[in-house]
């Protein structure tokens, strides 16, 4: 039974505020733990005209890291307070629209109490932050909050969209990998179930292997695949055990690897200390110091690294709180003089006589450091420091000079410290204890903490800084191991270690060192519980930017939103990217776009708030840029390549591909998630081939489709007619990779307002005119290249093109085509850089705060932002942001791909590209894989099989005729290729010879060269390749019989209608040669026929 209507609002009011709240509590914690709250890291306030005058307008100003949770609650407060009628006054009083307005027409729905509209939002937030350069960014803010496109904002949807952001940034930070693959755990048996009290990493001899000693003095070797190898046990000595004496039992307490002198330390509770030979992996004990005046609880050892022969230094730290030193002089020469004997066992040295070895090594004592038990030590040799931590909560920690003549720093933590790391680069000092917690301080303030990580709920046992990563390892006694970052003091990972001895409600006895950080590449991280042990692989930090990329796929489409000033990537792996093009971080991570289908292409809608998708299949989707929702999913006219969308209106869109039909879509019930698709194009669908690029002019309502066969044709999109064909049915000609609309050019009705790239060649093309042809150039700057990205400044001056090469060239096209003309001129290059290793699949260019940018998508699976000039902003995914407003914070030209070409030599280099197409452009076999390779490389293998089996039937096509060496044709009129202009003859032969070379090469004389994008892409494009051909197959509306079976053009229809292999018989009548009776064959007549000479 329904609720009355009263009841009904007041239940979805209740509803609102309980979500709401929620809303609210998950975004305090989000900004506790980025530490917005911190009083030194306040923004400064607006208030007074000293501030305002000295505030930076070049600073990076998203308002989303400005909130703080007082400005939060006041939002809330304004919300709350908020009456439709005060904002229908408002809007009485109010001369003119938001700026916006027009642009994405709101709805005229009746407002609820709660809504706000922009000028609301930023009256309230100028309010907030009192500066008056925000304003762009509140509506920049606003139109992000404002999901729905109403024009309105509430309380619900600024939380939403705030707890979003945060979540995505937390997903960037924790998305840095720091262990890999899973974690390798051991069972010691031989510690005869006595907890481990230390590990060891031992690097010589190599390779690296690990040492761990028990409780009870077992030392067991392991190699680096964590397996027990062999073990020592320290024997009792042989004098006490034959008197009789009772011998009690005692413990291990710690053990230090001495590098320099190949040996290790372990220290015992029966105040002595064994040294082993670990020179090789059978190790032995060689000297015995014994009769100490203290326990010793815990060593630490420095040598010099660069001159290892140089004093080192051995300290331990005992039970009484005293700090031992124990400097070892002449490392080369040995620790202790060692006499001759012929006894066995090791040289036991008391510590009294320790003068004897006053040669070798010096001992100094520093007494009563702490009042009790030292549980660490280290030493700083920049700074002769020593770092000691105990239980004690009035001497927590120590830092004192080794001379005992500087200033003492001292911590007071309750409960004392457990474990400390140190790290003099950072200047960090972390220390952890019984009280469950993580505290970060500083090296010379022990009064205040600089953070207090509280996410344990054990003891903490130990912890290590892991420097390459900025990250902190933390490990308690219920054998959870945490992951923190130390810029944002947030916990990035929580692994749960379950050994197979932990129990529910029983805490095993463990060692007092469980972590051990081995810094040899590979680089493992070991952590010990009770009698098992643990080892994690670590992720390499040490990796340069030339292993940076941006996608795990290559890259299918690149695309900047004006509108948010976001830059979106989509890869192959169905995976879609939104990028901030300010400061180059990610904003939104949408994976499994359409499951395993690969993203084929991507367009904004008109007003630019929703991303719409295109993939292998078919499948199309429309998303909310913002919040990453699927707003409507496209109904797949045929299991076909979607190979562009396109936007026609604010609610209607349209899709081409390999259906090789225009279809439209019309989404204006918002409602609907499943919209149907239109396949009724009143001009019917008159392209023969796929349809591989389209583009759109609003100002004129033209449409240009063009195929895989070269046609191009342009539509009215009122009447849904042909309005021209710019090249129909062409015979042999190559495919058209891409065709763009110059937009600024439309009202110039005799001049060129169309470019279109076929293999490699840059057409233009007037629409309105008699000559339709106005010029072509070959844009590559090397021979046999393709041209897949194309895109303009919004004046249409400045032309950018981008090949398969990777090169990207800024062309000066503001005089260029504005007449129709026969002479083949190339306009003015302005730039040319290398800009990635693959293929340039995608590019647009971009104009923000009043300069011009280029982003560019390779299939190297990198995505950049550049210059107009060709300098490298950075590289979408980089951990290092930059300032689009400051160039200091570029990457400049220190990619891996940096290479420049001066324009001057330009010419040079086209002339060379056209001279080793010259011979190959007149050849329409060749032409025909270059249109496979133009489908971005995914036919090639299609079209070699093809040719190869024709070349195999045939002696028509054989390779050499196709280098251009006999049997040349050329086309005539309009579909005649550009000559190349005369050049340098030195380069030129080079460069004709390298061809050659080429050529031959694949024509069969030897095993085919792997492609440029690697043996693996080219594995994977074959696994493609067969795909479409299984898709092929299901096409109900291809005619074989109209193939033609041995022409000169080798589409994908007739290379996968073509059979291996076929049989025929011959007529039994024909005479047969000489030569041919020889060779065993016969004919029905008995005559032969001689060979005539002519």
């Amino acid at each position: 039974m329904p609720l009355p209507p009263l009841l009904q609002k007041r239940a979805h009011a209740l509803q609102r505020q309980l979500l709401s709240a929620s809303l609210l509590q998950e975004l305090e914690i989000f900004l506790k733990r980025q530490g917005t709250q911190k009083a030194e890291k306040r923004r400064p306030s607006f208030t007074n005209e000293e501030n305002i005058l000295s505030f930076d307008q070049n600073e990076s100003l998203h308002l989303e890291e400005k909130f703080r949770l007082d400005d939060l609650y006041a939002l809330e407060e304004v919300f709350a307070r908020h009456s439709v009628l005060a904002e229908e006054v408002q809007d009485a009083e109010r001369p003119q629209k938001p700026p916006f307005a027009k642009k994405l027409k709101p709805k005229k729905t009746a407002r609820r109490e709660g809504n706000l509209t922009l000028r609301e939002f930023q009256n309230v937030l100028s309010h907030l932050f009192g500066s008056e350069y925000l304003d762009e960014n509140m509506e920049l803010l606003f139109n992000k909050v404002d999901t729905s496109c109403d024009g309105f904002v509430d309380w619900s949807e600024f939380c939403t969209y705030m707890l979003l952001q945060y979540k995505e940034r937390d997903y960037v930070i924790t998305r840095k990998m720091t262990f890999l693959g899973s974690p390798v755990m051991r069972l010691c048996t031989r510690n005869k179930q006595e907890p481990t009290s230390r590990m060891l990493a031992i690097s010589s001899p190599p390779p690296l292997w690990f040492i761990s000693v028990s409780k009870g003095g077992v030392l067991t070797t392991w190699n680096t695949a964590l397996n027990p190898q062999k073990s020592y046990e320290i024997t009792f000595d042989s004098k006490e055990t034959q008197s009789g004496k009772r011998r009690f039992k005692y413990w291990t307490t710690d053990a230090v690897y001495l590098p320099n002198v190949h040996k290790i330390a372990m220290a015992t509770t029966c105040r002595d200390i064994h040294f082993f030979d670990v020179s090789t992996m059978n190790m032995f004990e060689e000297f015995h110091l014994f009769a100490l005046n203290h326990v010793p609880t815990c060593f630490y050892y420095w040598y010099n690294v660069k001159a290892p022969g140089d004093r080192s230094l051995l300290l331990w730290g005992d039970d009484s709180g005293g700090v031992n030193l124990l400097w070892l002089l002449k490392p080369n020469s040995g620790v202790f003089e060692k006499p001759f004997t012929r006894q066995p066992g090791p040289h036991r040295i008391y510590m009294q006589e320790l003068r004897e070895h006053s040669s070798l090594l010096a001992y100094q004592a520093m007494l009563n450091i702490h009042p009790e038990a030292i549980t660490k030590l280290m030493f700083i040799p920049e700074q002769e420091l020593i770092v000691s931590s105990s239980g004690s909560s009035t001497t927590s920690v120590v830092i004192m000079d080794i001379h005992q003549k500087g200033k003492v720093y001292t911590w007071n933590i309750s409960k004392g410290v457990r474990c400390f790391d140190y790290s003099k680069s950072m200047n960090l000092l972390v220390t952890g204890g019984l009280d469950h917690k993580v505290r970060l301080w500083n090296q010379y303030v022990p009064s205040r903490p600089v953070a207090v990580l509280s996410e344990h709920t054990m003891a903490v046992l130990d912890v290590v800084i892991y420097e390459p990563l900025r990250q902190i390892f933390s490990y308690s006694k219920d054998s959870v191991l945490k992951v923190w970052d130390i810029s944002s003091h947030s916990c990035l990972q929580t692994l749960v270690l379950k050994f197979p001895c932990v129990q529910p409600g029983r805490i095993h006895e463990q060692g007092n060192f469980s972590f051990l950080l081995a810094s040899q590449n590979p680089r493992h991280l070991l952590v010990s519980y009770s009698d098992y042990i643990g080892m994690l692989r670590l992720a390499r930090a040490d990796r340069g930017e030339d292993a940076l990329v941006t996608h795990d796929a290559p890259l299918s489409g690149v695309l900047y939103n004006s509108f948010f000033h976001q830059v979106v990537t989509a890869s192959e792996d169905s995976t879609v990217v939104v990028w901030d093009v300010e400061t180059g971080t990610k904003s939104l991570l949408l994976n499994n776009v359409h499951g395993s289908e690969e993203i084929t292409c991507v367009a904004f809608d008109r007003s630019q708030r929703k991303l719409i998708t295109g993939a292998r299949n078919g499948g199309l989707k429309i998303w909310n840029i913002q919040n990453g929702h699927n707003l409507h999913r496209l109904q797949p006219v045929d299991e076909a390549e979607v190979t562009c969308v396109l936007p026609l209106g604010d609610q209607r869109l349209l899709s081409v591909g390999w259906n090789r039909k225009i279809i439209l879509y019309d989404t204006t019930n918002t409602e609907n998630m499943y919209v149907t698709a239109n396949a009724s194009w009143k001009g019917g669908h008159q392209h023969k081939e796929d349809i591989l690029t389209a583009d759109f002019c609003p100002s004129l309502g033209l449409l240009v489709t063009a195929s895989f066969d070269g046609e191009i044709i342009v539509w009215n999109t009122e009447t849904q007619r042909v309005y021209v064909y710019l090249r129909e049915r062409p015979r042999h000609h190559p495919p058209v990779d891409k065709v763009l609309f110059l937009q600024q050019r439309s009202s110039l009705k005799e001049s060129a307002i169309l470019v279109s790239s076929e293999a490699g060649v840059l057409r233009w093309w007037g629409i309105f005119t008699h000559h339709k042809e106005f010029g072509c150039f070959y844009a590559p700057g090397k021979p046999d290249e393709s041209v897949f990205g194309l895109a303009c400044n919004e004046s249409s001056s400045v032309l950018v093109s981008g090949d398969t090469s990777g090169f990207i060239h800024a062309w000066d096209v503001s005089r260029y085509a504005l007449q129709a003309t026969d002479k083949e001129e190339r306009p003015p290059l302005l730039f040319s850089w290398k800009a990635h290793a693959g293929a340039v699949v995608s590019m647009d260019c971009l104009l923000f705060d009043s300069k011009h940018f280029v982003t560019s998508g390779s299939s190297d699976r990198t995505a950049r932002l550049w210059t107009m000039d060709g300098k490298c902003v950075g590289t979408f995914g980089q951990s290092k942001n930059w300032n689009l407003r400051d160039p200091a914070t570029y990457q400049h030209g220190t990619t891996p791909d940096s290479e420049r070409w001066n324009p001057t030599e330009m010419g040079r280099h086209g002339v060379e590209g056209m001279e080793g197409r010259e011979g190959e452009e007149g050849m329409e076999s060749r032409e025909g894989e270059k249109g496979m390779e133009s489908r971005g490389g995914e036919e090639s293998m299609e079209s070699r099989g093809g040719e190869e089996g024709m070349e195999s039937r045939g002696g028509e096509e054989d390779m050499q005729s196709r280098g251009g060496e006999e049997g040349m044709e050329s086309r005539g009129g309009e579909e005649e290729t550009p000559a190349a202009p005369s050049g340098e003859g030195e380069g030129r032969a080079e460069l004709g010879s390298n061809v050659t070379a080429v050529i031959s090469q694949e024509s069969g004389a030897g095993p085919r060269r792997p492609g440029i994008l690697g043996r693996s892409v080219q594995e994977e494009l074959t696994k493609i390749s067969t795909t479409k051909k299984d898709r092929r197959r299901l096409a109900p509306d291809i005619d074989v019989n109209k193939c033609h079976r041995f022409g000169q053009l080798c589409s994908p229809f007739q290379a996968l209608a073509m059979p291996d292999m076929e049989e025929f018989a011959l007529p039994g009548n024909l005479p047969v040669w000489r030569r041919g009776v020889g060779s065993g064959v016969e004919g029905t007549n008995s005559e032969t026929r001689e060979r005539k000479p002519s």
